[in-house]
């Protein structure tokens, strides 16, 4: 049996300033500490303020999988014969054959979050239990400072501490989203009111609560449904489903529609004008917001097999709906202001439970970046600039050293719908590497798509398979 390389050996002073600080140890940051492994001479440490890796543990369902293929993994569309795919994870635990006959593209998220658990306790340079707490520019040592706390067993201040390092990488990730209307619900106590990222935690109250409704007509939603569905007596589910979108809708999967998701269209988008870039990002939501037809194939099937008896289930479906307002009516129930979006209709609604599937948000910057606002350059809404190796734009005073600020997962505004993409998280991190390495520690692809997404910027193809036609284009005014 393989196992990972062993750390590389510690060469370094104690003051040497770091070559790269990571902040937040999630799947993508992971992903970059995996890549950033092998490379000779590099420094590298990474922070997070959780005790260990988890990866969104209240929606890791029994049977719900991850939406990209298994390749999608840490490292192995850069690196394949890196010791971190999740193949070799596989033959690490001896599974690698039964997961042979299973013929799976597509994993568990159970599979997914003990991959990179395996990961995050093996690689050296990950100290969880840190939390970082300022990040600062030195123009005198022209180098950042991260100042963090360590933090004991119980979550408490145990040791403060900074390091000095040349790249900062921000991988903070997303937080729950919870519309205004539903905020004093969840934060009042009595009856429950979750956002999906906590469902497992409170199953069990919500199995035995009269009447469920889910908000969001996303994946997590279709997935919190099918699950209450598939666990309540038939003819007394008392279950609703409600979507602000206008259907039911399933992700775009089709191969060409997936080029979204290449580095190919990452690059496209991030060349095009600001405005075009926001009008893109909210049209393309069935991109990545929509379900996965098998999941919605997986709901029909369990309400047509509640039909054989010739009723049919205590379960309603409704999209193109918004909720107005809500409130608690006594201290055992809720009520739903709702406004039906196509018909201009209003009416209310009373449950005893409600799980909030209303996605996520990335998390703002402006907390663990206040120290380098003097620095930032921002856009015409004030979020920071992000140029195309996914840098900071900071004031040429910094960036002229050598020195910058990385983002993952916090560029949409930028670098379009991939952002949150696993199958594009080893490109993004290898992107990062070259960047702060100045070489081709990692050679990428010039071309991944089929599709040219604009007329002006043609992906490089090689001279010897250059096509016979190419589109040229206008001049302006023409």
């Amino acid at each position: 049996m393989s196992h990972p390389p062993p750390p590389h050996p510690p060469h370094r002073r104690p003051d040497a300033p770091r070559d790269l600080v990571g902040i937040g140890i999630g799947p993508f940051n992971l992903s970059l500490a995996a890549l950033a492994h092998p490379v000779t001479g590099l420094d590298t440490v990474f922070y997070d303020q959780r005790p260990a890796f988890d990866w969104h543990p209240g929606l890791l369902i029994d049977g719900a999988t991850v939406q990209v293929p298994f390749l999608a993994d840490l490292v192995t569309l850069v690196d394949p014969a890196s010791p971190w795919t999740y193949l070799n994870h596989l033959r690490a635990r001896d599974r690698l054959f039964p997961f042979y006959f299973a013929e799976r593209f597509h994993i568990r998220r159970t599979e997914y979050d003990a991959y990179c658990r395996w990961v995050s306790e093996q690689l050296p340079g990950l100290h969880f239990s840190h939390q970082v707490d300022a990040v600062r520019w030195n123009p005198e040592r022209n180098l950042f400072e991260v100042d963090f706390t360590q933090l004991d067993a119980g979550g408490e201040a145990e040791a403060l501490g900074r390091t000095h390092t040349r790249n900062v990488v921000l991988g903070i990730g997303t937080e729950p989203h919870v519309p205004e209307p539903l905020r004093p619900l969840v934060e009042a106590p009595g009856v429950p009111v979750i956002h999906a990222s906590d469902y497992l935690a409170h199953r069990d109250a919500l199995l035995t609560a009269g009447h469920v409704t889910v908000i969001g007509a996303g994946q997590s939603g279709a997935e919190v449904f099918l699950d209450l569905l598939r666990a309540r007596p038939a003819g007394r589910e008392q279950l609703h489903w409600l979507g602000r979108t206008e259907a039911f809708a399933p992700m775009e999967y089709s191969k060409l529609g997936l080029e979204h998701f290449t580095p190919d269209y990452t690059r496209y988008f991030h060349a095009l004008a600001e405005p075009v870039r926001d009008r893109l990002v909210p049209a393309q939501w069935q991109l990545h917001k929509g379900i996965d037809a098998g999941t919605l194939a997986a709901i029909h099937d369990e309400l047509y097999h509640r039909t054989l008896d010739g009723g049919w289930p205590d379960a309603v479906l409704t999209p193109g709906v918004h909720v107005r307002t809500a409130g608690r009516i006594a201290t055992s129930k809720v009520e739903l202001h709702l406004e039906h979006l196509q018909q201009s209709t209003r009416s209310r609604l009373t449950t005893d439970a409600v799980v909030l599937a209303t996605g996520y948000r990335e998390r703002p910057l402006d907390h663990v970046l206040a120290g380098l606002d003097p620095y930032l350059r921002r856009d015409d809404h004030q979020r920071p600039r992000v140029d195309e190796q996914f840098r900071l734009v900071l004031d040429p005073s910094v960036s002229a050293t050598g020195c910058h600020v990385h983002v993952q997962n916090a560029e949409s505004h930028t670098h379009g719908v991939g952002t949150p993409d696993l199958g594009l998280a080893a490109w993004r991190s290898a992107t990062i590497l070259n960047s702060v390495t100045g070489q081709d520690t990692y050679p990428l692809p010039a071309r991944t798509a089929f599709t040219a997404f604009g007329l002006r910027q043609q992906p490089h193809i090689p001279s010897a398979r250059r096509p016979a036609a190419v589109l040229t284009p206008l001049a302006e005014g023409h």
